[in-house]
């Protein structure tokens, strides 16, 4: 059987990746694949209990190494319970956040070591890696603005203020840089359509994919 494919969306706060993470996941079934939608930290039950102590309480509840220990917890049990069984039996997996996050949160904007992040991948992610990640790039004072406006919103990144999302913003463009036959740079400062126009072509564009039928 063929693997699937692993695509992850990544990028700041309001950028918008939720929506079109949704607008691909159709298309994609659109042509008759079998998706599974996903996100970090998350995914699995066990990598959501993690999400609450991560995503909720104070700006200063945990250090970025602890932070990304938390992480790398909830990313191997997602891993081992929906990732890698997903692309063993051929589905795509389209996930909203992956390893990226952690280099950009925790490491270039939290001040983590990169030789730990960097550890961390290697024996925890062993083998699993996303086959294509779309990095979405967007100001991150108007992404903040739109994500503290979202009611219910999980509040304690976004409390962290303005040059820690600055640092955030080059940390993605770094990542993508270093990694250009994995990443793709989105310009998310534009109409949705547009937007998931560059998606859907960023895609087919690395990915052995099906011809597009009737999305125009």
């Amino acid at each position: 059987m063929t693997r699937g494919r692993f695509i992850t969306f990544e990028g700041g706060e309001g950028a918008g990746k939720s929506t079109q993470l949704k607008r691909l996941v159709a298309r994609l079934e659109a042509q008759g694949r079998e998706v599974v939608a996903t996100r970090e930290p998350g995914g699995s039950p066990g990598a959501e209990s993690i999400r609450d102590l991560v995503l909720n309480g104070a700006a200063d509840r945990w250090s970025p190494v602890t932070e990304t220990l938390l992480m790398y917890a909830a990313r191997r049990d997602h891993v081992e319970r929906v990732i890698r069984p997903s692309l063993a039996r051929g589905a795509w997996v389209v996930c909203d956040r992956f390893a990226d996050s952690t280099r950009a949160y925790q490491g270039a904007a939290g001040g983590t070591d990169p030789r730990l992040i960097a550890a961390l991948e290697t024996y925890i992610l062993e083998e699993v890696r996303p086959d294509l990640t779309l990095i979405f790039d967007f100001p991150p004072e108007i992404g903040l603005h739109r994500a503290t406006a979202r009611p219910g919103a999980e509040m304690r990144f976004e409390s962290k203020g303005m040059a820690f999302h600055e640092r955030l913003r080059e940390g993605f463009l770094a990542v993508a840089k270093a990694e250009p036959e994995r990443c793709v740079v989105i310009d998310a400062d534009g109409e949705i359509e547009a937007v998931e126009a560059a998606v859907w072509a960023a895609v087919q564009a690395r990915l052995p994919i099906l011809p597009d039928h009737g999305h125009g």
